[in-house]
């Protein structure tokens, strides 16, 4: 019998809140039977919304919280004066050992700075990452830091391939997984100073370094964990997000320019669907900040319920995997 996982709903957060958070949130429940959500919010918000839950109510619970943050507020106002956020109280559950995992949509930057203060990092880990998984001809790679810091050490690149490692190990099953640091070009020369001297702490280390990789050869999975700074990753990771909408849009032109396009859309629309299913960004919703003593993932803000979804199957993959206790324990062998 699979264990019972709860997981704190920030409600409140994202661009849609509860209209959002609740019904994905319920139909989680429907799909997992071992799954335990507590809504953290306005009770009298997210309580019409629970009329739905059905058989599922006893599984739900509601911890109110009175404040929310803002998507455009600054995360150091949103740590000081926003202590009964639906965020702030969704963290501490897990720090209280009350859930299992925190899922938000709702300011990256106050998430981060709160879940730091709150849940603080593992023991080695000077910053927690942001870490996505994005779609590539195989499957999918991980890229961190996707924005959480702009400016790094090599130090911190080497902490981030690190965690990048048991992620990849722990939930795609790769037991000695590539890790590739994102560059402007692959030969040695190229780069900056502290991309060079990351490089040449991974290559010392016990894990599987690939060497560097151009963003163009991403799509390609010549590695399993992309490494890069925070600026670098999130320009690259909105470039590939446009460049998907980029393909959509000009496919949809085409195949309605005309009669003959229009007919040639209709041919082909079992394989237009399952392309737009590929590059569809829901499907990797849910991106971890990773280095830290508890697990919280961050939902895009403008998610839908499809994608909100997603994002909690990814809370209870890492749950499951007891994702920050194998990084404690990695970081442990790569110290001796």
């Amino acid at each position: 019998m699979t264990s019972p996982v709860t997981i704190a709903l920030d409600a409140h957060g994202g661009d849609n809140g509860v209209a959002v958070s609740v019904p994905a949130g319920l139909a989680m429940l429907a799909e997992r039977p071992e799954l335990r959500l507590v809504f953290v919010g306005q009770r009298e918000v997210i309580d019409p919304y629970l009329q739905q839950a059905g058989t599922a109510a006893d599984r739900v619970t509601v911890q109110d919280a009175r404040q929310v943050v803002g998507m455009d507020e600054h995360p150091a106002d949103a740590l000081r004066k926003k202590k009964d956020s639906s965020m702030r109280v969704a963290i501490d559950l897990v720090k209280a050992g009350q859930a299992d995992a925190c899922v938000s949509a709702g300011n990256t930057g106050a998430l981060m700075a709160t879940a730091r203060f709150v849940l603080k990092t593992l023991p080695g880990i000077d910053r927690p990452a942001i870490m996505v998984a994005v779609p590539t001809m195989h499957g999918c790679t991980h890229m961190l830091d996707l924005g959480a810091n702009a400016d790094c050490t090599p130090e911190h690149l080497f902490q981030f391939a690190v965690m990048g490692s048991v992620v990849a190990t722990v939930i795609d099953n790769i037991d000695f997984p590539r890790i590739a640091l994102l560059n402007i070009g692959e030969e040695e020369i190229k780069g900056n100073e502290t991309v060079k001297q990351a490089a040449a702490l991974l290559a010392s280390s016990h894990l599987n370094y690939v060497g560097f990789i151009e963003a163009d050869r991403i799509p390609d999975q010549r590695a399993d964990v992309v490494v890069c700074d925070g600026f670098t990753g999130n320009v690259a990771l909105k470039a590939m997000e446009g460049t998907a909408r980029l393909v959509r849009h000009f496919l949809r032109e085409e195949f309605g320019r005309g009669l003959y396009g229009r007919v040639a859309g209709l041919v082909a629309l079992p394989v237009l669907r399952a392309l737009s299913g590929k590059l569809d960004p829901r499907r990797y919703n849910g991106a971890s900040l990773v280095g830290l003593d508890g697990i919280v993932i961050k939902s895009h803000g403008g998610a839908d319920a499809v994608a909100f979804r997603q994002a909690i199957r990814t809370a209870m993959v890492e749950v499951a995997k007891q994702v920050p206790d194998q990084i404690r324990r990695l970081l442990a062998e790569q110290a001796q």
